[in-house]
């Protein structure tokens, strides 16, 4: 029988320790929940307006919370218990499906459309908070050794359920003629994270020690500043996704290019998904030795060009394997982030750190929804995602040359 620390395990050692499997299997269905909600809500959306624009007021809407409350999500993370914590959010994730579910029962009318932005903003603040909460309680789950292959099996579970929940929730659409069950059954999942949670042993204490400030909530700020190789990993990612993102514009890609339903849509929405699970398990099991961010920008390099061949694509076979691609490339970059900033904070404020990197993700995502959604109503969905990959290409030569701390990081445990 192996044992924790028991050589044999490989990459999977970080699985001994228990509160890092039940952290994972939550972690998983509360992810599922979100994403079965998106694609529900995306289709629901462009059914009732047709209009690109409404897509990127769906990312706008969750986003503008985070830009408002992170540093509050932040400084919570850091005061009080993280798992009570995270508890409370699944529990919000919970709430948002049944009202969602509320609004789909009682049909898809475009008097709708204010009520479901409404849930959008409540899902946006929840997610600011379980955002930090989530990040700073892996570093606690495994020792420090088996950390790095723990961020890549913590990546792989979150893309897993970025492959699941897509898919589940299309069929469910498609099956179901509607989105009311869709929103019924991420309710359920989100509510079996939070019982899940539950069986964790681990108990994080509050850092009474340090009251709410100005100075302290701006303490992140200060370090991720001081800090230019984080700096410039996280800005790295938030332009090149910012720009390159085209997730927003799937649900026109699948009705309009692709000429394909909801089971189309959730099958693009988790092309992503697949490659970057590849991409974990690989690097799980062979974790990155050197030569971090020459890696890193060729990486983030790749993710540009795969946006550009998804653009101008009108197979779905090729606009898969090209979403798979960036999903793979994506990976690297969430791996290489999320290890240095983990092992190069301190745990007294990594929830202020973290919910930096959350803002700056924040922006590449669901302010990145936004910005393809306008860019797609002014010049065209093709040439928004076209000249989007071109943006990602020009941030890399920019971002190599002005972060040589970038360019030239070599170990991963170089980071302190």
């Amino acid at each position: 029988m192996a044992i924790v620390g028991d050589p044999k395990l490989g990459g999977w050692a970080a699985f001994a320790y228990r509160d890092f499997t039940v952290y994972e299997f939550a972690l998983f269905l509360v992810e599922v929940a979100l994403e079965m909600m998106s694609v529900a809500v995306g289709w629901q959306v462009y059914e009732m307006t047709k209009r690109p624009l409404d897509l990127g007021l769906v990312g706008l809407a969750q986003f503008l919370p985070g830009i408002f409350l992170f540093l509050v999500s932040g400084h919570a993370a850091d005061r009080f218990d993280r798992r009570r914590l995270l508890m409370v959010c699944y529990g919000g994730f919970a709430v948002c499906g049944a009202l969602l579910w509320e609004i789909a029962w009682r049909g898809s009318h475009s008097a709708h459309l204010y009520a479901i932005y409404g849930v959008l903003v409540l899902l946006g603040t929840v997610r600011s908070f379980a955002g930090p909460a989530t990040r700073v309680l892996l570093p606690q789950l495994v020792p420090e050794e088996y950390f790095p292959s723990a961020v890549a099996w913590n990546a792989s579970v979150f893309q897993g359920a970025t492959i699941l929940g897509p898919m589940a929730g299309g069929l469910i659409y498609t099956v179901a003629h509607g989105p009311a069950e869709v929103y019924l059954t991420a309710m359920l999942m989100a509510l079996a994270a939070l019982l899940s949670t539950l069986w964790m042993k681990l108990r994080t204490k509050a850092l009474a020690h340090e009251g709410a400030s100005l100075t302290t909530v701006l303490a992140g700020f200060r370090y991720v500043w001081r800090k230019k190789l984080l700096l410039g990993l996280i800005s790295l990612d938030m332009f090149a996704v910012l720009l390159g993102g085209a997730v927003a514009l799937l649900p026109v890609y699948a009705r309009e290019i692709l000429k394909t339903g909801p089971w189309g849509l959730g099958l693009l929405r988790s092309a992503p998904g697949v490659g970057a699970v590849v991409m974990a398990i690989v690097l799980a099991h062979r974790p990155l030795r050197r030569r971090a961010g020459p890696t890193m920008l060729w990486c983030v390099a790749g993710f540009g060009v795969c946006t550009i061949i998804f653009g101008v694509s009108r197979s779905l076979v090729l606009s898969l394997v090209a979403l798979s691609l960036i999903g793979a490339t994506d990976m690297v970059s969430i791996v290489i982030r999320g290890t240095l900033i983990q092992l190069g904070t301190p745990d007294e404020m990594r929830g202020r750190v973290n919910a930096v990197d959350m803002l700056f993700i924040g922006v590449s995502n669901e302010l990145g929804q936004f910005e393809s959604g306008l860019t797609a109503q002014w010049f065209g969905t093709v040439p928004a995602v076209v000249l989007g990959g071109i943006g990602t290409l020009i941030v890399i030569a920019i971002w190599a040359w002005r972060f040589p701390e970038l360019r030239n990081a070599d170990r991963l445990s170089d980071s302190n």
